[in-house]
């Protein structure tokens, strides 16, 4: 069936909540109103209101008892309503989410799952455009995916659900209702921590996740005259799949890392620092990073273009690393 992004993250929610009794969802408007986006339009009345929850504008509350009702065996799917205001909930996360399993010496469990919309790309300003996703991958006991596809979308967050451990889970905006995939009637899951070989290729690998997939896919398509790129794409950015990254790097020896998310501690400096420690002897050129500005994501487009990463961005640092 063709699906849109927002479509398949509708699915995943709807089926889950209809294969076990235990799973809900809590966020602000996500039951009346079907949430800011309607990525939960139609499921409160399908499900009742004990099952998806509207909340108080309160992110510390709201994935403050979701750890609760994760700890007393529910299975909470806690929607931000935008991505941005999880600092909110941060210390619920991080010092109660995260660390309970460790702090209990492996007996108790806490499957929720924080998801909501991330990046820019759409003006939404200051508050409404931020990829956060690195500060979580620095957090051991949790889990961090960014999907770039309907079909990851769907299947990546009904494994999130079905997670016995926190999972993180960001769904960027700027894909919502501008990509649409065919994707299985029947159900089907995407294994967290397993990145996906979008494209082969024997002179560069790009290494991306999220909504820069696009952009550097048709960049790839573009170029192919010029460059024969390789194109990984994460989608679990904690834990990275490690074995297919280096597998590419050693096939093709030249490495360019994109991402939305700012430059300075983004993700691309760690994955970065992992190639150049353990495949040094591969690599044919410098392992180079393509991120946004330094700055916060302006709300002005002409600003906010320049500031972002872009196709033709992605076509100047793939001619310049295969210059080498």
């Amino acid at each position: 069936m063709l699906v849109t992004y927002i479509e398949a993250i509708r699915q995943a929610m709807d089926e889950e909540l209809a294969r076990d009794g235990n799973v809900l969802l809590m966020g602000e408007d996500v039951g009346v109103l079907g949430g800011a986006f309607k990525a939960s339009a139609g499921l409160q009345e399908k499900h009742g209101v004990d099952r998806v929850v509207d909340m108080p504008i309160s992110e510390s509350l709201i994935v403050g008892a979701g750890v609760g009702l994760a700890v007393q065996g529910m299975r909470p799917i806690l929607e931000m309503q935008f991505i941005d205001f999880i600092s909110c909930g941060f210390d619920q996360i991080v010092n109660s989410a995260a660390t309970l399993r460790y702090r209990h010496g492996g007996q108790t469990a806490c499957p929720i799952v924080v998801r909501g919309p991330s990046g820019g790309g759409v003006h939404g300003g200051l508050y409404h455009s931020q990829n956060p996703e690195a500060w979580f991958c620095h957090v051991p006991g949790l889990k961090v995916v960014a999907p770039a596809t309907a079909y990851d979308a769907k299947g990546l967050l009904k494994s999130a659900i079905r997670d016995d451990d926190p999972v993180i889970y960001f769904e960027h905006k700027f894909l919502y209702r501008r990509i649409k995939e065919e994707i299985p009637a029947e159900e089907y899951l995407v294994p967290i921590g397993k990145a996906a070989l979008r494209k082969e290729g024997r002179d560069l690998t790009v290494i991306t996740y999220g909504a820069p997939v696009h952009a550097v896919m048709k960049a790839a398509r573009d170029m192919a005259s010029e460059v024969d790129i390789e194109v990984i794409d994460l989608r679990t950015l904690l834990p990275i799949d490690w074995a297919t990254v280096k597998a590419s790097v050693r096939k093709t020896g030249k490495v360019l890392i994109v991402h939305e998310a700012r430059l300075t501690g983004g993700i691309g400096g760690e994955v970065a620092a992992r190639i150049a420690q353990d495949c040094f002897e591969e690599l044919d050129g410098p392992v180079m990073r393509l991120a946004a500005r330094d700055v916060h994501t302006p709300f002005a487009p002409a600003m906010e273009e320049y500031v972002l990463p872009n196709q033709e961005k992605v076509c100047e640092a793939i001619r310049k690393l295969a210059a080498y």
